[in-house]
Parts: C-alpha cells; sequence; structure tokens
C-alpha cells in the first residue's frame, strides 16, 4: 500500500513538473520579499543599535509602542486612517462597479477597450506624478481651479494648500479617479462571465435594464465585491503614502486633515531616527489588519458561506 502511494507521488511529480518550475520564480520571491524581512518583527520590541545589531540589540518591550500611543496626535492619526480608508472602500467599490456595469452595455468592443485604457491609466502613474497633476490644478499662483475656475465662478481664489477643510475632498477625488480603474477592470471580468441565458430570461419576462442589473448582475457579482472588499478590509490601517504626503506637498498647515499613521511614522523616523518605534507602528497595523479581515470574514460567513475567503 505505501508503495503504491509512493509510486502515485512520484508519478504526479513528474507530470506537473513543468508547472512547479514554473512556480518556483514567484515562490522564491515571495520567500525572499514576505517571509524573510519577518524577522525584523524583532526591531519592534528592541532598542535598535547598528554596531550591535539586530540580535545583540537591548530588549526594550513594548517601549516602542508607546510613542504611538501616548502621544497628542493618536488620536488624530488613527481617526483619519479609518475614515478615509473606510470612505475610499465605499466610493472606489460603488464608482467601479457603477462603471464596469456601464462598459459591460459598450457593444464595441474598440470602444470597451479603449475606454478601460483610460480607467486603468491613472492606476498605473506615480503618485509623484499625481502630485504634480494636483499642483497644477491648485498651485495659487498658476493654478487652474484659482487662475480659470473660480474667476469664472466669481468666487475668490483659495490657498489650497494651507485651508485645511478641503483636502478630505480632494484626497477621496484623487483616490477615486487613480483607483477606482483597477477595481472596475475586476468587476468588468466577473460580469462578462455571468451566463447571457440569465439576460435573456429576464428579458422574456419584461424586466427593465434597472431590474436586470438589481436581479442579477448585482447578486452574481456580490462575491466578488466582497472579496476585494474584505481584502481592503485588511490594510484599513495603512494609507497610500503618496496620496497622504506627497499631493499635499507635506503641509504642516493640512495636518489635522491629511495627517494618518503612515505618514506620522514617517515624520518621526526622519527627525528622530527611531527605526524601533516604526517598526512597532508597522507591527500594529499587521495585526489589526488580520483581526479585522478575521472578525470580518466571520461576519461574511454568518450570512453566507460561500462568499467568504475561507
Amino acid at each position: 500500500m505505501e508503495q503504491t502511494y509512493r509510486l502515485r507521488r512520484k508519478n504526479g511529480i513528474r507530470k506537473y513538473s513543468v508547472l512547479l518550475l514554473m512556480m518556483l520564480p514567484g515562490l522564491t520571491y515571495l520567500l525572499i520579499n514576505n517571509y524573510l524581512p519577518m524577522f525584523g518583527l524583532l526591531i519592534a520590541f528592541k532598542d535598535y543599535n547598528f554596531a550591535k545589531g539586530l540580535l545583540g540589540s537591548d530588549w526594550v518591550g513594548f517601549r516602542n509602542f508607546e510613542y504611538l500611543f501616548k502621544t497628542q496626535d493618536a488620536y488624530i492619526i488613527t481617526r483619519n486612517t479609518i475614515l478615509y480608508n473606510f470612505t475610499f472602500i465605499i466610493l472606489n467599490t460603488a464608482f467601479a462597479v457603477g462603471i464596469a456595469i456601464a462598459l459591460n452595455e459598450i457593444r464595441s468592443r474598440f470602444m470597451s477597450r479603449f475606454y478601460q485604457s483610460v480607467l486603468l491609466l491613472p492606476h498605473l502613474i506615480s503618485m509623484v506624478i499625481v502630485s504634480y497633476l494636483a499642483y497644477s490644478l491648485l498651485s495659487m499662483d498658476t493654478g487652474f481651479m484659482n487662475k480659470t475656475v473660480l474667476p469664472f465662478l466669481g468666487i475668490e481664489e483659495i490657498s489650497w494648500y494651507s485651508e485645511s477643510q478641503y483636502w478630505p475632498f480632494i484626497l477621496t477625488i484623487i483616490s477615486m479617479w487613480k483607483g477606482a480603474g483597477f477595481l472596475c477592470v475586476i468587476y468588468l471580468a466577473a460580469i462578462i462571465g455571468i451566463d447571457p441565458e440569465y439576460y435573456e430570461a429576464a428579458k422574456l419576462d419584461g424586466a427593465s435594464k434597472w431590474q436586470q442589473i438589481r436581479s442579477i448582475t448585482l447578486p452574481l457579482l456580490s462575491p466578488i465585491i466582497i472579496m476585494m472588499t474584505l481584502l481592503a478590509i485588511g490594510k484599513i490601517f495603512y494609507s497610500d503614502f503618496g496620496l497622504f504626503y506627497q499631493v499635499p506637498l507635506g503641509s504642516g498647515a493640512l495636518n489635522d486633515t491629511t495627517q494618518v499613521i503612515d505618514t506620522y511614522v514617517y515624520r518621526a523616523l526622519m527627525n528622530l531616527g527611531d527605526i524601533g518605534m516604526s517598526s512597532a507602528a508597522g507591527l500594529y497595523q499587521s495585526i489589526v489588519g488580520f483581526v479585522l479581515v478575521i472578525l470580518s470574514n466571520y461576519a461574511v460567513r454568518k450570512f453566507n458561506k460561500d462568499s467568504a475567503l475561507f
């Protein structure tokens, strides 16, 4: 029996040897990029000394975490991080689903691919370039908003980079413009995969286009939406550093509305050079994200087991 099992296993390895060989580069990258750096988590619990090295540095317990929780800005950076990401998840998902449904109605293959490319292009643009594009719109001296749009509307010029009340809207719009295109392509692929017979049957029953979307498209698309939302929830304590630091040009006057955990840790690291504190912040974000994914997935399983990630 054992000999038969070994023979089958050997034949299975030989049969899929090409596929296993193709997996090797990806697995090697995953090991080097994702797993080996996990040994660096020790830095979060040490007073890191370059001369002593990682293992030789002194243990300090949870002292590195105190910087995040005892600072007077702890509430502001935590609030901004959660609220921004929560808003981005909702609006980007709704916008991407809407655009994907609209693209599915385009019958011209050329125009459909053209619109997909246009929507996906912002996702591929570096945030540095996005920050310059935003500056060309919002600059006090030469910006398109101050020199063209606001005078046309009869509104006085606005110093955008010193007025913090406008930036929750600016950052949200930029996030939707840059991120929704990628989600849109994913949802469009899922919509294309829906059996056309469902829609044909609905048309025979006299269902309108909105009724088809509500009763066929959205229910069949919901597993993909839930999966992408769960993955986004896992990063709700992370922020797009370029969006919150480079787009506002690091302006201190905007800290109340643009300061998040990532930018706060970066500024502290640049000013204090405390590697242990920054490592503690990264570990804190990872643990909270992991817990949120587990809880969210558990909640999804309660309502619809098939839609859960695991």
